[in-house]
């Protein structure tokens, strides 16, 4: 049997748009002579569809939009994730389903077991679970149908498993050959190995080959990566797809090949989740071009890097916004920046914006001193200015503000948190860094370039440069150990208790989780943010800001 993985980008919502492209992979297929067309998980509608599935008319052109793809196959079958209809009441009206397409017709139908309700996943919300699950019969061949987390449950691999049923092993037990899977499975790092050891230990322990076509491309705070794979019945790797660009894999089972797992580093499959993440959430959202701020320091370095390298030089602009705090040597690397970028740069200095509204506010705050509220003011000139430029140009302000700053409160509401899309905000201060080295030695090797960033921008204290010779370390400890805290407390859940037990000083581990805590309201108005770690702080993390629970 041939088998194509149709690694698409979808987009959710364009039920026409995604009909074209899955029409165009299927035509792919026809010429390549497979037997087979497997799409992603709900590949018609787009993922995650979230409360669109609650209109009807949405589900109703979904269906119409399916039936036309069933008219549309012929000889080549094709396998095609989208929003079915639970006509079985009571229970929620849709299902997440995948119909198997052949000969002008829709020949069944299968509807996803395991429904997610974890993280960033709410299908419990939308969708009625499948009551059962058989093999299909295709050109002789029995396939079993799984989507996404119907093949996350297998108890030989799982220490800790979330659902009673093993879809995937109860489809070979009942006579499936081969298994397929629709997935839709957001990427964050490391998330590829594990996924890799799971489907090949799958693949051995049913002793059948395992196929799994995964969805590619940003959709709002999700990035998914592609990387779709093959094995067969021995877990060995037989086919696999790029990681964060759409590819068309064809698998025959028959051959008896094999292929081998290319290593990528951490930074680089980063770099590459974020660049495509900017790049969809800009395009997706109806924008052509971006704008940042360029401070000289090391955050909108690499946001301005990753921004060219989505939308290109000509759709990118900086703008450094200088107080009379600014040092030079961040001018300097600033402009330098923009120039390695061959990026619009210009220069608009808030002195006398901020010695005016400073001086409107005296006689209310006479006799207080001068503190954070004065720190604040120029964060938020420099926050009018800038979405003045994403006004009048329609270009997407992009905040640069890192995922340390935002755990800790280190960012000023209506300031430095201003814009559409905060594209590094689930990446540690330390992962910066590594990102950064990453960039310029990837310039280096491709471009001839010494440095893209100026080195000045990753060796330099880290400064808001909002009072004279301000460091980030004058409020926060050094990051390597705040992001260790900001691992144990967000991530893993660990108590204050369990993390001063693990080595780290009382009063900083108390004082970072009271900082953490109190923060919340902040980053509940934060922009969106790209998800690359396996908690960020966004739609998989919902804490109360009003709440009196303090574990301190």
């Amino acid at each position: 049997m041939r088998v194509a993985l149709a690694q698409i980008n979808t987009t959710v919502g364009d039920l026409a748009g995604n009909e074209q492209r899955i029409l165009a992979a299927y035509q792919k297929g026809c010429h390549a002579q497979v037997d087979l067309v497997l799409f992603p998980e709900l590949a018609l509608a787009g993922y995650p569809p979230r409360d669109l599935v609650l209109k009807p008319e949405f589900v109703r052109q979904n269906r119409i939009a399916i039936e036309r793809l069933a008219a549309a196959a012929g000889e080549v079958a094709m396998l095609v994730g989208f929003v079915g209809e639970n006509l079985k009441r009571p229970g929620r009206a849709v299902t997440n389903a995948a119909a198997l397409l052949h000969r002008g017709r829709i020949i069944a139908i299968r509807t996803k077991t395991l429904l997610p309700t974890y993280d960033v996943f709410d299908e419990d919300r939308y969708f009625e679970p499948a009551p059962e699950n058989l093999p299909i019969d295709l050109n002789g061949h029995r396939i079993g149908i799984t989507i996404c987390e119907d093949v996350w449950n297998d108890e030989d691999f799982w220490h800790e498993r979330r659902y009673r049923p093993n879809p995937a092993m109860d489809l070979a037990a009942r006579g499936a050959e081969i298994l397929l899977n629709l997935s839709a499975s957001p990427w964050h790092l490391s998330k590829e190995t594990t996924r890799h050891q799971m489907l090949a230990s799958l693949a051995r322990k049913a002793a059948r080959p395992v196929l799994y076509c995964n969805l590619v491309g940003g959709n709002d705070e999700l990035v998914f990566d592609g990387q779709s794979v093959a094995y067969d019945a021995n877990g060995k790797l037989i086919a696999a797809g790029k990681a964060f660009d759409e590819d068309f894999v064809v698998v025959d089972l028959s051959s008896g090949a094999t292929v081998t797992r290319k290593p990528i580093l951490d930074e680089e499959l980063l770099h590459q989740a974020l660049v495509l993440g900017t790049r969809d959430y800009l395009h997706k959202c109806g924008f052509k071009s971006a704008v940042l701020g360029l401070s000289g320091g090391i955050d909108s370095a690499v946001v301005a890097c990753l921004a060219v390298a989505a939308l290109g030089p000509n759709n990118v602009s900086g703008l450094s916004l200088p107080s009379q705090y600014s040092s030079q040597g961040s001018l300097d690397d600033a402009r330098i920046l923009a120039a390695n970028l061959g990026i619009q740069y210009d220069v608009v200095a808030i002195q006398k914006p901020f010695t005016a509204v400073r001086q409107q506010l005296l006689p209310l705050f006479h006799g207080k001193p001068e503190d954070t509220t004065e720190e604040n003011l120029q964060a938020r000139l420099r926050g009018v200015l800038l979405m003045a430029m994403s006004n009048k140009f329609g270009s997407l302000l992009l905040t640069t503000g890192n995922k340390s700053e935002l755990a800790v409160g280190y960012c000023t509401l209506y300031g430095d948190m201003c814009g559409g899309l905060a594209v590094i905000s689930d990446v540690p201060k330390t992962i910066v860094y590594r990102l950064a080295r990453w960039i310029n030695k990837n310039a280096q090797q491709r471009l001839g370039l010494d440095c893209l960033i100026p080195e000045p921008s990753i060796t330099k204290p880290p400064s808001a440069e909002l009072r004279p010779n301000q460091t980030d370390q004058d409020s926060l400890p050094p990051y390597e150990i705040l992001d260790a805290i900001l691992e144990a407390y967000v991530v893993h859940q660990k108590s204050a208790a369990d993390i001063i037990t693990a080595g780290f000083g009382e009063t900083t581990v108390r004082r970072i989780i009271r900082l953490i805590d109190g923060a919340e309201y902040k980053r509940r108005q934060a922009a969106p943010g790209l998800k690359v770690t396996t908690k960020a702080f966004g739609i998989g993390r919902r804490i109360p800001v009003a709440q009196r629970w303090k574990e301190l």
